[in-house]
């Protein structure tokens, strides 16, 4: 039985003349925690939108379970929760009625029930109920992690979550991406932090310039894994 969750079958991106990925093929397992590194412009972004259908492959194709995601449409949608530098939060909502209002959306159970407690989770129960314009980018993160978690998604997919938050939300975010893969949510994380990132990965994707420079097993130890990225970065 294949235990793949999703398939990339050749995708790329351009806008317009430029290339920003080259043809990409690899098959994610249900339950991994895939970390992928690489300089700024090495794709990375670019890849989270193509799986989260942000964007449109301008060739290839996305597989989730075997079917083209493309045909799945709100029904793959429904199975993901995503993190990225866009909070698809609306400002003049609170945190509460935002979680309350998207739970509705995806049919969970006591919207209300669910959007407090995850908002006690990421510790904005203090400030649930304040517009969202009235927060930092802290606190919009955390928010933003919350509704990510609304449906208990099968995948989850993090662009630099880490970008905003202090050391004890960082900590609190940590946490709860542990919580998820003793879960066994599929996770894909975008990160610059090497450590955090490596000690996190189940398999590791390693970009640059818009292709893959390494993709499978940690293989070396973590105090050794900076100068293996920068071996592979250099030579990408």
């Amino acid at each position: 039985m294949n235990s793949n969750i999703l398939s990339l079958d050749k995708i790329s991106k351009k806008y317009g003349e430029k290339t920003v990925l080259k043809p990409l093929t690899l098959d994610i397992a249900s339950g991994e925690c895939i970390t992928v590194f690489g300089p700024n412009g090495a794709g990375k972004s670019t890849l989270l939108k193509l799986l989260s259908q942000q964007t449109k492959p301008s060739s290839g194709a996305i597989l989730y379970k075997g079917s083209k995601i493309k045909d799945l449409k709100e029904a793959y949608r429904a199975k993901l929760g995503v993190i990225s530098h866009q909070p698809f939060l609306y400002e003049g909502l609170s945190a509460f009625e935002n979680l309350q209002f998207y739970a509705s959306l995806y049919g969970v159970d006591n919207p209300a029930r669910r959007a407090s407690e995850l908002l006690t989770r990421v510790e904005m129960n203090k400030r649930m109920h304040d517009p969202v314009r009235t927060y930092s980018r802290g606190m919009l993160q955390r928010t933003s992690i919350a509704r990510a978690l609304l449906q208990n998604p099968e995948i989850i997919f993090l662009d630099e979550p880490y970008t905003g938050l202090d050391r004890h939300a960082s900590h609190v975010l940590t946490g709860i991406l542990k919580e998820q893969i003793e879960q066994k949510t599929t996770i894909l994380l975008v990160t610059h932090d090497l450590s955090l990132g490596y000690s996190l990965a189940s398999r590791l994707l390693i970009m640059s310039k818009g292709e893959m420079a390494y993709w499978g097993e940690k293989t070396v130890a973590d105090s050794d894994f900076e100068g293996f990225y920068l071996s592979m970065v250099d030579n990408g």
